[in-house]
C-alpha cells in the first residue's frame, strides 16, 4: 500500500490542542504572520476538558483561563450563591464551547492555522491521521511546539493505581453522576482538587457525611479562593502579605501556619499538618462542607480494593460490602523537570509565572512572535522566560514561587512585555491601564517593593535552592 505524504507550508507545528497549545497559538498569530499546524490525538480541541467530569468547574476565576485574545466568560462576577461577589468559574460545557469558538473564529477562520484532530504525532517533525493514514511533514524551518510536556492526567483516562478485586464497584469520578443505585457508602480516593470536588458534589446532593469515607494519603494546603481574584488590590495584596510572612519564616510548616492565620491558606483538618501544596483554590463554603466528613483514612496509598475492605500501604480498613469506590487519583499537575522552553529540538511549554499555565503559554507565544529568530533570539527568550514548575510538596511550592517571581521580574522589565501583560486578563498580577488606582493598591505595591527581595531570599533557602546566608 502506498502511504500518502503531504508537506505543510507552516512555520510552527503545535502538538497538543489543549489549554497550553491554544494559548500559545493565539498569542503567536496575534503578534506575527506565522502559519501554524495544530495537531491533537483527540477528536476535537480543548484537551482534557473533553473528558472532564460533568460537575467540574475551574478552581480559579474564568478570566485567568483560556487565550489572551478572548476573555473566558467575559469576566463576569457571580451574583448569587455562596460565592456571590467573586468572579465566575466556568463549567465544562462553557469551557468546551469557548475553545470550539476560539479555534474556529480566531485560528482556523483566519486561514493561518490548519487544525488536525484525530492525528498522532510521530516525532521527527511528522504526524499521521488516525482515520485516513495520511502522513504530514513540516519543513526544516518549522518549529515544533510541545504542548504536552505537562499535560494533565485525569481519572477518566487513567486506570486505577490499585488492584480491584472481584465484585467491587470502582468508578472514575466521571461516572459518579451515572450510578444507577445508591450505595450505603462512598469511598473517595484522592487528596487533591478532584477528590474535594467529588466530596462537595456528594454532600451538595444531600448524601450524609457519615456515608462518605475519604482516603487521603496526604493532607493538602489550598488557597483561599476569595484572594485569587482578577482585582489587583486583592491579588497583589495577597502576594505582598505572602512575601512579608516568608521573609521571617523559620520553616515551611511555620510559614503555612502563618499564611493560614492570614486567611491565605486553608486546610481541611486543623489537627493535621499538611504535606501537599499543589495549592488549588477552595471556597470557605466548600471547606465547611468538607469538614463534616469525619471518616478519613490516612494510611498511605491504596494498594488493593476488595469486597468489604481496603488494603493500603500502611494497613487495612473495613468498608461496606456494597461500597462504591470513586477513583479521583491522577497526576492532574505533573511534576517533571524544568527544561529551557526554547530548546534545540522544540519549544517546550511550561508555566513561567508561578501557576497560571495559560498565561505562561500565551507569554511564550508573544515572546516567540516578537523576538528575533535564530540561536541568539532563543537565548534572549530563555533569559526573559525561564520556566517555573508546579507545586507538590511544601518545598516544591517554595521553589515554584521563587522561580515564578524571578521570571516575573525578568519579563516584567521589558517595556513591551509589561504593556502586553497588563492588557491580558490571563495575567493575575496585571494592573489594567484604565485602573483608577486606590489606597489598597498603593499599599500592596509598597508591600511588594519592601518584602519581595527578602521574602524570595528566604523562600529560596526553605525550598533548597540556596544555602543559608547566600544571596538569592
Amino acid at each position: 500500500m502506498t502511504v500518502r505524504t503531504r508537506t505543510l507550508d507552516v512555520d510552527h507545528l503545535v502538538v497538543g490542542a489543549g489549554a497550553s497549545g491554544l494559548a500559545f497559538t493565539d498569542a503567536l498569530i496575534d503578534h506575527s504572520d506565522a502559519r501554524v499546524a495544530l495537531v491533537d490525538r483527540r477528536d476535537g480541541v480543548g484537551g482534557h476538558w473533553r473528558e472532564a467530569y460533568p460537575f467540574v468547574r475551574l478552581h480559579q476565576a474564568s478570566s485567568f483561563y483560556g487565550v489572551a485574545s478572548t476573555v473566558l466568560a467575559e469576566g463576569r462576577t457571580q451574583v448569587e450563591g455562596p460565592e456571590a461577589g467573586l468572579h465566575e468559574r466556568a463549567d465544562q460545557p462553557t469551557i468546551q464551547a469557548y475553545y470550539d469558538d476560539v479555534v474556529e473564529r480566531r485560528m482556523v477562520g483566519t486561514g493561518r492555522v490548519e487544525l488536525f484532530t484525530g492525528a498522532d504525532y510521530l516525532g521527527d517533525r511528522s504526524f499521521v491521521s488516525l482515520e485516513t493514514g495520511v502522513h504530514h511533514v513540516v519543513p526544516e524551518h518549522c518549529r515544533v511546539v510541545d504542548a504536552r510536556y505537562l499535560a494533565p492526567r485525569i481519572p477518566a483516562e487513567t486506570p486505577p493505581r490499585f488492584a480491584v478485586g472481584e465484585g467491587v464497584t470502582v468508578v472514575p469520578v466521571n461516572d459518579l453522576v451515572a450510578l444507577e443505585h445508591e450505595p450505603s457508602q462512598y469511598v473517595v480516593v484522592g487528596s487533591g482538587k478532584t477528590a474535594t470536588d467529588a466530596c462537595v458534589w456528594l454532600l451538595g446532593r444531600g448524601v450524609d457525611p457519615d456515608r462518605i469515607c475519604w482516603v487521603r494519603p496526604r493532607d493538602p494546603w489550598m488557597l483561599n479562593r476569595a484572594l485569587i481574584q482578577p482585582d489587583p488590590e486583592v491579588y497583589l495584596g495577597m502576594v505582598a502579605e505572602l512575601v512579608r510572612l516568608a521573609a521571617s519564616a523559620e520553616s515551611l510548616d511555620a510559614l503555612f501556619l502563618d499564611l493560614e492565620e492570614a486567611g491565605i491558606m486553608l486546610r481541611v483538618d486543623p489537627s493535621v499538618t499538611p504535606s501537599m501544596a499543589k495549592a488549588p483554590t477552595l471556597g470557605t463554603w466548600e471547606l465547611d462542607l468538607l469538614r463534616t466528613i469525619t471518616h478519613v483514612v490516612r494510611r498511605g496509598h491504596v494498594v488493593a480494593v476488595e469486597r468489604g475492605h481496603l488494603r493500603l500501604a500502611e494497613g487495612s480498613v473495613a468498608i461496606a460490602e456494597d461500597a462504591v469506590v470513586v477513583n479521583c487519583a491522577a497526576d492532574g499537575l505533573r511534576s517533571r523537570p524544568r527544561t529551557p522552553i526554547w530548546g534545540e529540538d522544540a519549544i517546550t511549554l511550561q508555566p513561567i509565572r508561578a501557576g497560571f499555565p495559560c498565561f505562561g503559554a500565551a507569554l511564550a507565544g508573544y515572546v516567540e512572535a516578537t523576538r528575533p529568530a535564530g540561536a541568539s533570539g532563543d537565548e534572549e527568550r530563555n533569559r526573559l522566560c525561564p520556566p517555573s514548575s508546579f507545586g507538590n510538596t511544601l518545598a516544591d511550592w517554595a521553589r515554584m514561587n521563587v522561580h515564578g517571581m524571578r521570571s516575573s521580574a525578568a519579563f516584567g522589565a521589558e517595556p513591551d512585555i509589561r504593556a502586553w501583560s497588563d492588557r491580558v486578563a490571563l495575567n493575575p498580577a496585571r494592573v489594567p491601564p484604565e485602573h483608577p488606582g486606590s489606597p489598597a493598591l498603593d499599599a500592596a505595591r509598597e508591600g511588594l517593593a519592601r518584602w519581595t527581595a527578602p521574602g524570595l531570599a528566604r523562600l529560596a533557602v526553605l525550598g533548597g535552592l540556596e544555602a543559608p546566608g547566600s544571596v538569592a
